[in-house]
């Protein structure tokens, strides 16, 4: 990585990233009680990563959706875990050449975590051992055993609520979640079962706002993280392609091209946390749904 100038952006000096401290949960927490937003970005390679992080963002998600992004697929269940080894590594190795202090969480995909805790174990494992600091897993009420059985052995856990992308085709598509009471009061159901089981974050997709940020308020322990759920969550993710304008189809509504008017995906990416941390993103008139 040199900091000449590119379409990328020009990074800072090695030696200005070094005065940095890492990203860790207690700081997680610290930010939380200062009432800071969290800026997370999805990345699936070094380059992005190591730019990502330059921006300022302080989570990096290695997302299944590189499924859709990087593969080319249609959904994220066809992403096998040697598929999401290979892109947390890559991650890991750009945030290291950069002296990068973000936090690296890495998608368990789909079949990897569901017969067992202990399967799910040993696929955590695999992205630990790939260099992520926390995994990530979808669902509601049937993962809060496997999620205490994974903290219980030193594995931090980011869970997923409303829309899980894994199971789209059983929620009848990219639909909103919890928009009935019923619905509602099931997802405020898991997520406090999802907290009491020891889970640090959790990604709530296309939720309404005003249920999200009765969760964040629900929530002490642990960090409500919104995609498409308002900005009343502690903090925000956005896949970066999307972010980015370069997708492949058409953006959700919620999503804001964070390129337009520029042309350095580390100033865009500047922007988007710049946004995230004043509130001005995302707009809570696109998410009354």
């Amino acid at each position: 990585m040199t900091n000449a100038a590119s379409p990328y952006g020009t990074l800072p000096p090695a030696s200005d990233m070094a005065s940095r401290k890492p990203i860790s949960l207690p700081r997680l927490n610290d930010m939380r009680a200062r009432g800071d937003k969290i800026a997370m970005i999805t990345a699936y390679d070094a380059t992005f990563a190591a730019v990502a992080d330059a921006a300022g963002v302080e989570c990096i998600l290695v997302g299944d959706s590189l499924g859709m992004v990087c593969q080319g697929l249609h959904s994220t269940a066809g992403v096998s875990l040697e598929t999401m080894r290979y892109h947390t590594e890559s991650v890991v190795r750009g945030l290291r050449r950069v002296q990068g202090t973000a936090w690296v969480i890495g998608d368990l995909p789909f079949g990897t975590y569901h017969e067992s805790p202990e399967q799910a174990l040993r696929s955590a494992m695999v992205l630990m051992q790939a260099g992520a600091h926390m995994v990530k897993l979808e669902g509601g009420d049937w993962t809060p055993d496997t999620v205490h059985f994974l903290v219980q052995r030193g594995i931090p856990v980011c869970a997923h609520l409303g829309l899980t992308p894994q199971t789209v085709h059983a929620l009848g598509g990219y639909r909103v979640q919890g928009r009935e009471p019923a619905a509602a009061a099931q997802l405020h159901k898991d997520a406090l079962a999802l907290q009491q089981a020891g889970a640090s974050m959790v990604v709530l997709e296309m939720v309404p706002a005003t249920l999200s940020s009765e969760l964040t308020q629900a929530l002490s322990t642990c960090h409500t993280i919104g995609i498409g759920a308002g900005n009343g969550t502690a903090g925000q993710v956005l896949v970066l392609h999307d972010m980015l304008g370069i997708n492949l189809g058409k953006n959700p509504k919620f999503v804001r091209n964070f390129m337009s008017g520029t042309d350095s995906v580390l100033d865009a990416l500047s922007r988007y946390v710049a946004a995230v941390k004043d509130g001005s993103f995302p707009d809570n008139a696109l998410h009354a749904w």
